[in-house]
């Protein structure tokens, strides 16, 4: 029987390819790959000959088992289209039904997108959770932030250009304005690292136009919120000192460490029960 090698490949920078990595890919009898194309390219950089399959998300299923088949007698390597095969792509699939077919499996550690940001973005690196891409809709996402908004590990999450200023909008609006890391195009010719509050981050892409590869490093909930009671007490002082719903929202929610939605939600409880100067129509922001 064969060995299934899970080799790690650049995320951008070509050198950053180990020995070991070379090796395997020269050695093995084929490359299941995420993106025939690039690994192509990582290939002929290094002169490695060995014949390709495509393996990705739209044909995981129909190529399952030829690859599990062709494991029976010989080796073959998984790459993904950059980083660690089997982190947030088609791989797991295939690493679950080699495990349940008794198929050996060899990882080939290197670079990995994550860890990488994770090192660079100076956010405590002792304890963190690795949420892969947040979720696509936005209605979904904001639940999803919800749900980790008591998370006090550091969080890791991956976005796509398109998505990355409404994402950052309900990053600031669920979990407030923390500290955060961005990492663009890691490794690459234009990397670019920015750190700083969410909404700097934010403001920073409304000049500039989201392009490439973006990794998220958030800083996790403070360690201890502020009970509920003090929140209000907060908010009717603010707005005593003639500070707007909107910015008082905002500047508790970064004290208190309670999501700035739900400090809204506070807000508008005082307004409608008239306990915040200003009367039952003001829902300022």
């Amino acid at each position: 029987m064969g060995t299934l090698y899970l080799v790690a490949t650049p995320i951008g920078n070509l050198e950053d390819i180990t020995l070991r990595a070379l090796r395997t890919l020269r050695e093995v009898d084929l490359i299941a790959c995420e993106d025939t194309r690039r690994t192509g390219r990582l290939l002929a950089r290094y002169e490695i000959e060995t014949p390709l399959i495509s393996y990705y998300e739209h044909n995981k299923l129909t190529k399952l088992g030829y690859i599990l088949d062709i494991l029976q007698t010989k080796d073959v390597a998984l790459v993904s289209e950059a980083g660690m095969p089997g982190i947030s792509d088609p791989g797991y699939e295939l690493v679950r039904a080699a495990i349940s077919a008794g198929i050996a499996m060899v990882p080939i550690p290197g670079p990995s997108a994550p860890i990488v940001a994770l090192a660079v973005s100076g956010l405590p690196t002792d304890g963190f959770v690795y949420l892969g891409f947040l979720p696509r809709r936005r209605q979904e996402r904001r639940r999803f932030l919800q749900a980790i908004a008591r998370e006090r590990r550091t969080l890791v999450a991956f976005e796509a250009p398109h998505r990355l200023l409404t994402s950052l909008e309900d990053i600031e609006e669920v979990l407030g304005d923390r500290e955060m890391t961005l990492a663009r195009e890691l490794t690459k010719l234009h990397e670019e690292v920015i750190r700083g509050s969410v909404s700097h981050v934010r403001a920073h892409f409304k000049e500039v136009r989201p392009r490439g590869e973006f990794t998220l490093v958030i800083a996790g909930a403070k360690e201890k919120a502020w009970e509920k009671e003090k929140v209000r007490e907060a908010l009717r002082e603010l707005r005593t000192e003639g500070v707007s719903g909107r910015e008082a929202t905002k500047e508790v929610a970064e004290l208190s460490g309670h999501p700035r939605s739900e400090v809204y939600k506070i807000w508008l409880d005082l307004v409608n029960k008239g306990k915040v100067p200003g009367g039952s129509n003001d829902r300022s922001r």
